[in-house]
């Protein structure tokens, strides 16, 4: 499934001290990418947050792409 992450994340000062966060909800995209790199199935991630959809799982991992792509300061 293709996400643009940009559909689905958003990020202000006054919600979560501007962290990344699913659009609508409290739920830090940090969060989901954790879950996710412990190798946890998409089906208990979904189980664990109703409010999430597979399409926010595939923006999770596109945002993880472009953050993986910017270059990095030395």
């Amino acid at each position: 499934m293709k996400a643009n992450w940009k559909d689905h994340i958003e990020s202000t000062p006054e919600v979560l001290r501007g962290k990344p966060r699913f659009k609508g909800t409290r739920i830090p995209v940090a969060l989901i990418l954790g879950y996710l790199a412990e190798g946890t199935a998409h089906t208990d991630i979904l189980s664990e947050f109703p409010g999430l959809e597979e399409i926010h799982i595939a923006a999770a991992l596109d945002f993880a792409r472009d953050l993986a792509d910017s270059e990095v300061a030395a």
